[in-house]
């Protein structure tokens, strides 16, 4: 993000509040899903990917958690 334009709670709407939780209630959902994708697959690098993906979604959702704190 570019200096001066700090998002926290304060500067946000009921609405962008709401849709922040719902975006990080997508992102757990995610996470659990590619965890568990990666630990059935039999394809080490298909397993790599899918990791690498739940990492991804795992640093995302930090960061909107970011946020609302």
């Amino acid at each position: 993000m570019k200096k001066g334009s700090e998002i926290n709670m304060q500067n946000l709407t009921e609405l962008e509040v709401e849709n922040l939780r719902h975006l990080i209630g997508a992102h757990g959902t995610l996470i659990n899903k590619l965890e568990q994708y990666a630990q059935e697959c039999n394809d080490p690098q298909l397993t790599a990917m899918l990791q690498k993906d739940a990492r991804d979604a795992r640093n995302t959702k930090q960061q909107l958690i970011s946020f609302l704190g």
